[in-house]
């Protein structure tokens, strides 16, 4: 992976009304930190970033990062996250993680496949991408930055595991050589479309139990059909009857 070049300046603004006033001005927060080194609060022009971010075939970039009146004229590092609005789209943040030209990181590094499957092509199938990223592990320079797999021999009912991907030179690829990241499935049916169709969405009876309600004297309600409970009298109600009389 080639590095390209960053511009970074300290930040002094850290907190919530800090942030926003920086956002105003055309600049985005950022922090750089490493396994040897503190982290450290920056900000970034949006139109750089931007720019960075434009250019680039996947979410991995590393950059020659520079930054004003630091000790250290260039640090290398990976683009760690980028945090976005969740509505404009917006950059709000971004996190930077220092490394070592001579030591070993591991990513993740996004799956994207080349040619038509055979299977599609000549037998209707449909093509199931099922593993969008994989892990990866190697020298800062020797990263990819998107693993590109052939599925132009792909039958129906073959598939492509993570042992079968092509690592690049010096590459290492991780995870479990058996999953599969890209599929050719057999192509539906009309009588299963059909079947499909006519079952409908399933239906989950959900029974709630009701609980009984008690009156201010402790009986239960009638049942239908039933005659309610007379009220009890009240205490004394007798009494009070005879005297009027």
């Amino acid at each position: 992976m080639k590095s390209v070049s960053l511009k970074a300046y300290p930040r002094t603004l850290s907190k919530r009304t800090g942030t926003k006033i920086l956002r105003r001005s055309g600049r985005v927060p950022a922090v750089v930190y490493g396994r040897k080194t503190q982290p450290q609060n920056l900000e970034v022009t949006l139109t750089d970033l931007e720019n960075l971010i434009k250019h680039s075939a996947s979410e991995n970039i590393l950059v020659d990062l520079a930054v004003e009146n630091d000790s250290r004229p260039k640090r290398l590092a990976l683009v760690q996250e980028v945090q976005h609005h969740v509505l404009s789209g917006n950059v709000l943040h971004i996190d930077l993680h220092e490394v070592a030209e001579d030591e070993k990181v591991t990513v993740t590094v996004p799956v994207e496949t080349t040619g038509e499957a055979v299977g599609v092509k000549t037998g209707g199938g449909v093509l199931e991408h099922v593993l969008f990223k994989v892990k990866v592990r190697a020298l800062p320079k020797d990263l990819p930055e998107v693993l590109h797999v052939d599925v132009s021999s792909l039958e129906i009912g073959q598939s492509i595991h993570i042992g079968d991907l092509l690592a690049p030179p010096n590459v290492e690829i991780l995870g479990e050589k058996h999953i599969s990241v890209i599929a050719v499935a057999a192509p539906i049916t009309e009588a299963e479309e059909a079947a499909a169709a006519a079952a409908g969405p399933t239906e989950v009876e959900v029974i709630k139990e009701k609980k009984e309600e008690t009156s201010e004297a402790g009986a239960t309600p009638a049942k239908a059909g039933e005659k309610a409970p007379e009220k009890a009298p009240e205490k004394g109600a007798d009494k009070k009857a005879e005297k009027k009389k």
